[in-house]
């Protein structure tokens, strides 16, 4: 049959130009000529600027091969369909961490239990393998873990119970061999978590006041495990459990917490450079070196003749962003640590002798704190650095609340607890270590996360208003509602780019809690507490997916062997599973069904599992995928 003469390839392309990305490529499937046009580079660019709403002047990804697979990872390989919800945990849900094999994960709770949960079974379903309860220690709840380096050992953090602003702690360690406990560490404050140093070494925190509103926080290493010492044929002054690293003095009530270890192997070849003329630079740098390797592709699931493949189906796509209303009634949560010492001493204690301690501290610090080395920090040369470990926490200067990023080197020397159980020998004149660098937030400080290849630093923070002055240490400014995500180059100590917002939290200065957030290699999540958690693009910076629960999220988790498999942990005592798209669609299909698809019949899948999960289970799909702009 002669359908007469076609149209210029021109004419529909401007035609495709003004239709949205499912028409186009329903239109895709009318004749080749179409379908030609329709997987135009020229077209997919401009469909992926305005469909995510990014500026121009963004570039593509560095390992996009074209605009159209680019348009498809945003849109395909986003852990956004609630899968699995597990509801084991009695009481709220405050962290997830994943072992670095990603074959396991841990979650602490309100129920005061530590729990492990196995991610290989066949099925594809996650399933407890073990449940501690640490109540005969006296904890009322754990609140953190971490799996060491190798996943032989599981670091549990968890909270004493006691008056409503104790600020003691306890960190325990966990063979994960036989889950038998090896050992328990006292960490005061709480809110230090404590982190793994090496396969064998934990870090821990102790506090001590020294005056009204000024204290001294001291960071431990530990062994891991008590060890015998007669078996050993060294000498037995030289191997202690502990050994004191760093004593650093705190002002106007502030004090250390959130300790974490960063390791500077990589900085020089990281997973994503997010300077963007970096990597203009580093792209002309590997061409220059060698121009016949073929650029890196993302794991899309498919073969090369995926372009080629067409769909049959003709059905209507969609996607739902619908945000639902929330309170912000969270069982109450023990104050910010350590405050109990100073709310005492200011009802005895009055603002005149608090604002002379400060300054006499201040003069104490600069008089017996030792000089910061400018070399332990500075940037080096290329492969200099490459064995720097940097600790870092969150502090302060100004008020109790913590605003600042403090950064010490952890000498190589330092490693081990050989040697004097309180460390460097140090004269009358140094008694306290000082930071190498500071970086102030602004803003109270609500969650920090690295990402895996220990470049780049990720904080949470309540934003206080801009030029407000901290006439009262006891008085900080108030905090925003919205919760801005900064991002700190720890190669150059300098924040990149603009902050990620989308989020929210609602509590005031003095009840504000964690919201642990967690980074992949091209996604950064966060919880929040307006019931969602978010997931962000970080080339792009754009918000991807809104991830739906019945109360605060507090925690979220990228598996590390796969970052299109996230975990949220909520108030509502729930810890939900979520998987992109793509791998919902695989895990559904046959062997004989898998075969290369196109971007149209993922749309199509997505928009009939959204409605089924809204029959199902009233939520799920349709709620944990929205489109970037709704999260602007």
């Amino acid at each position: 049959m002669d359908w007469g003469p076609s149209l210029p390839d021109s004419l529909v392309l401007e035609i495709f130009l003004h239709l949205p990305h499912d028409a186009v490529l329903r239109a895709g499937l009318t004749c080749r000529q179409w379908q030609a046009v329709s997987r135009d580079e020229f077209l997919w660019r401009e469909l992926f600027y305005s469909y995510y709403r990014i500026p121009r002047s963004v570039p593509r990804h560095p390992s996009a091969v074209s605009w159209y697979r680019e348009f498809k990872r945003l849109y395909d390989c986003i852990p956004c369909v609630e899968v699995q919800t597990l509801r084991e945990h009695s009481d709220q849900v405050l962290h997830l961490a994943f072992s670095h094999r990603g074959h396991r994960f841990s979650s602490c709770s309100k129920d005061c239990t530590v729990k492990l949960w196995d991610t290989e079974r066949q099925d594809g379903n996650i399933s407890l393998v073990h449940s501690s309860s640490m109540r005969q220690f006296n904890w009322g709840y754990t609140q953190f873990s971490q799996f060491n380096p190798d996943d032989t050992l599981l670091l549990v953090s968890g909270v004493y119970l006691g008056p409503h602003h104790s600020s003691s702690g306890e960190i325990a360690v966990i063979s994960l061999e036989n889950y038998t406990l090896l050992s328990r560490v006292r960490n005061k404050p709480y809110d230090v978590f404590g982190c793994w140093l090496n396969e064998t070494h934990l870090i821990s925190g102790n506090l001590h006041w020294i005056g009204n509103m000024t204290s001294c926080s001291v960071l431990w290493l530990n062994k891991a495990f008590q060890v015998n010492l007669l078996e050993l044929d060294i000498e037995s002054e030289n191997v202690n459990v502990v050994k004191r690293l760093f004593k650093i003095q705190n002002i106007n009530a502030s004090t250390i917490r959130t300790v974490m270890v960063a390791h500077c192997r990589r900085h020089d070849n990281p997973d994503l450079l997010l300077d963007y003329e970096a990597q203009s630079q580093a792209r002309r740098q590997k061409a220059e070196q060698d121009n016949q390797r073929h650029p890196l592709l993302f794991d899309l699931g498919a073969s090369d003749s995926e372009e080629e493949e067409e769909a049959e189906s003709e059905e209507q796509c969609g996607t739902d962003g619908r945000s639902h209303g929330f309170s912000s009634a969270r069982i109450p949560q023990p104050t910010i640590s350590g405050l109990d010492h100073v709310i005492h001493s200011r009802k005895h204690v009055g603002a005149r002798e608090l604002q002379i301690e400060t300054q006499v501290a201040q003069m104490m610090g600069r008089a017996y704190t030792k000089a910061p080395d400018s070399n332990l920090i500075d940037p080096s040369e290329p492969g200099e650095g490459e064995d720097k470990t940097y600790l870092l926490f969150t502090t302060g200067s100004l008020t109790y609340s913590p605003h600042q990023i403090g950064i010490k080197r952890i000498k190589p020397d330092q490693m081990t607890t050989s040697g004097p159980v309180l460390g460097e020998e140090r004269s009358s004149e140094e008694f306290f270590d000082s930071l190498d660098h500071v970086i102030d937030i602004h803003g109270h400080i609500i969650g920090m996360g690295l990402s895996p290849d220990h470049r780049y630093l990720y904080v949470n923070s309540r934003a206080w208003p801009k030029g407000c002055v901290i006439s009262d240490p006891m008085s900080p400014p108030p905090i925003a509602e919205e919760i801005d995500m900064h991002v700190i180059d720890l190669k150059s100590l300098r924040e990149e780019r603009r902050s990620l917002r989308a989020h929210r939290a609602f509590t005031p200065n003095d009840e504000c809690f964690f919201i642990f957030l967690d980074v992949s290699r091209d996604f950064v999540a966060s919880g929040a507490e307006d019931k969602h958690g978010y997931i962000w693009d970080r080339h792009y910076n754009i918000c991807l997916a809104r991830l739906a629960h019945d109360d605060v999220v507090n925690s979220v988790a990228f598996s590390p062997a796969d970052q299109e498999l996230l975990l949220s942990a909520s108030d509502d005592s729930t810890i939900k599973v979520w998987r992109s798209p793509r791998m919902v669609r695989l895990s559904q299909a046959s062997p004989r069904q898998l075969r290369p698809r196109s971007l149209l019949p993922s749309w199509l899948l997505r928009h009939k599992n959204s409605t089924l999960s809204g029959s199902v289970n009233g939520k799920a799909v349709s709620e944990g995928w929205k489109k970037p702009s709704e999260g602007k």
